[in-house]
Order: structure tokens, then sequence, then C-alpha cells
């Protein structure tokens, strides 16, 4: 039979666009379509990403320790949001957007490659000072202050003499000054690596030892005096040096 002319078609069918006058497309079998995936598997990705670095000391190069809880909770209700998109079937329709892809991409890469900050390099970028006051470490006995303790101690109270001949047991990276002799350093933050702020102590380094940038080392001897710039200052004359591995938690609160 042939098809009727435009003039003697029904006027409801005549008003139809023609997209609609397409026969429908079938659903796609077996399981639920990439578009309605993607958006719930992001975010369990991440949630992923988040617990993973809490859980796994990760967060310890990064973050200073009170806000790995924070970091966790985040990543549990990302999970949790995941969950929700999904049963409620929010997804996407047509092509999947380009930065979808890369973000899932991205998650990937930080699960894979863990972090190694070079604490040399954040140093050196860093400017160098101590805003905190000296919590209590003059009234430690001398062998068991940390680093930064003996930094705020020394800040507050500069008197050379005050400090010559005690016992020294600490432990640090290399920081390489230009024009002048290697620290032994630790990173204090208030946040995470951002606001880091590098702290050091000057070693008598021995004649036959050549401190390595960013090695991790451990120094045990007493604290003694020297002439810096016309003026007497501390510094450590180390009896033994032994090199390290990075500590778990390598920042200082």
């Amino acid at each position: 039979m042939p098809p009727l002319p435009p003039e003697r078609r029904s006027p409801w069918f005549r008003r139809l666009p023609p997209a609609s006058r397409q026969p429908a497309q079938a659903a796609p079998q077996g399981g639920l379509p990439p578009g309605r995936l993607l958006p719930p598997a992001l975010l369990a990705l991440w949630g992923l990403v988040l617990m993973f670095s809490s859980l796994s000391g990760r967060l310890d190069l990064l973050l200073h320790p009170a806000f790995h809880g924070l970091v966790a909770a985040a990543g549990l209700a990302l999970l949790a949001l995941a969950v929700v998109v999904l049963l409620r079937g929010d997804g996407v329709r047509g092509r999947i957007p380009l930065p979808w892809l890369l973000c899932g991409v991205l998650g990937v890469l930080v699960l894979a490659l863990p972090p190694d900050p070079s604490f040399t390099v954040l140093a050196s970028n860093r400017p160098a000072g101590l805003p905190d006051p000296p919590r209590l470490a003059f009234i430690l006995p001398p062998e068991q202050r940390s680093l930064s303790e003996w930094v705020r101690l020394l800040r507050s109270r500069p008197d050379p003499a005050l400090y010559n001949g005690q016992a020294v047991r600490i432990s640090g990276f290399v920081l390489p000054v230009p024009g002048g002799q290697p620290l032994l350093a630790r990173l204090q933050v208030r946040c995470c690596l951002a606001d880091a702020t590098p702290m050091g102590l000057p070693v008598a380094w021995p004649a036959d030892f050549r401190p390595e940038a960013n090695a991790w080392l451990a120094i045990e001897g007493r604290m003694g005096t020297t002439s810096l710039e016309g003026e007497s200052t501390s510094v450590v004359l180390p009896a033994t040096i032994r090199p390290i591995p990075r500590p778990r938690r390598p920042l200082e609160p």
C-alpha cells in the first residue's frame, strides 16, 4: 500500500517531531549502564583514597596529626554518598565528560603512587621562624629534648653558657645552608606542608664526614659553643652519627 501524501495524513501525526516517529530503542541488557555507575564509582574511589591515606600512614608525611580523623571521616562520608547515588540511579546520560574520566585516573594514581616529599627542597623554600613559645623544655633532662625543643629553648634563652656540656640526643634531616655548614633540621607544621616552618641546629661536623642533603641522621653528643659572625652561639658536638630511615611521623607539631 503506497504511503499517504502529507496533505492526507492525520494532523496529530504531522505535528510529531521526526525523533518521536523513530522506533523506541531497547534498554541495554546485562546490568547497569556505565553512565549510571560512573558517579558512585568516582565517589567511592575518592572515599577509598582518603580512608587508605588515613590508615596507611601517608598523611603523616603531609598533614598535622590533629586532622587525620577529619580526613578519615570525609572518606566515610564519600563512601556513604556513593551508596546513596547508586540507589537513586543518578548518572550521566550520553557521552561521559572528560573531566570525570580524568578524576578517576587521578584517584588511581594517588592510590598507586605514595607521596615522597623532599624535606630539604621544601625547607629551603620556606621562611625560617619558630612562633611557638618554649614548652617546658628547660626542665626536661637534656638527653630527652627533641630537636624542636632544643631550638625553642635556644631561642628563648640564647646564652650558650647555660647549655655548654649538656648531653644531646636528636634526629633530623640534613639541611644545606648556602655559604655555611649544613644544619640538622626538622619541619614544624600547624596544618600541613603548605605552612611548614624549618627549624635547625648547627652541628660541628667531623672532618671525615660529609652530610648528604635530605639524609636522616641520629646524633648523640654534647652541646658546645662556637663563634658565628663574631657572636658566641651553641653548636652540637657529635660523638656518634648514624644514618636512620625517615621516621613514620617526620613532621613536628
